[in-house]
């Protein structure tokens, strides 16, 4: 889940790519997702964010010099199914009425070769902070610029706990950011 926040942060990363004329590109938020895939044995369950944000510059000269960060609400959780979206918001997982905003900033980018990108950052939720690094890959549109990103992350960096032996701790991440010209 935290994962997709990084993939948001990666997509305005990676616009720096993309000859725009705006230091701070739009989020096209109809056409962008975060979304995520738990599982435990024998069943899987799908579930996102609706509302999340980005925020930042980027330095078309040197992207290493690029301030983002994406801003998740965490109440904007949902889930293939509405007892297990209570259960997320909850103490067990997000705990979202003492933690309502997941965030991610970016601390590098590395250009591994022309369409890909590899972002570097800090995500946080839960009041803890964990390095990650989020693989994307990067298509110029007549719109704009489209970002998407597929990994896994362990729930447990964040102490998410909740099920140990019973619920898996890799959560599969995807996202996909679409930035307007």
């Amino acid at each position: 889940m935290r994962s997709r926040n990084s993939l948001v942060a990666l997509g305005l990363v990676c616009l720096a790519f993309v000859d725009l004329a705006a230091a701070t590109p739009t989020l096209a938020k109809e056409k962008s997702k975060i979304e995520f895939v738990g599982s435990k044995p024998g069943t899987t369950h799908k579930g996102g964010f609706k509302n999340f944000s980005v925020d930042g510059n980027i330095d078309w000269d040197d992207f290493a010099k690029s301030s983002l960060k994406l801003e998740i609400d965490a109440t904007s959780i949902w889930s293939d199914d509405g007892g297990l979206t209570s259960h997320l918001k909850n103490r067990d997982f997000f705990n979202v009425d003492k933690f309502p905003k997941i965030q991610f900033d970016v601390t590098g980018i590395e250009i591994v070769k022309d369409g890909e990108a590899m972002v570097h950052g800090k995500l946080t939720q839960l009041d803890q902070a964990a390095e990650i690094s989020v693989p994307c890959k990067v298509a110029v549109t007549k719109e704009g610029l489209v970002v998407s990103a597929k990994f896994t992350i362990d729930r447990t960096k964040w102490d998410m706990n909740y099920g140990h032996g019973r619920v898996n701790n890799d959560v599969d991440v995807s996202a996909i950011l679409a930035f307007e010209r």
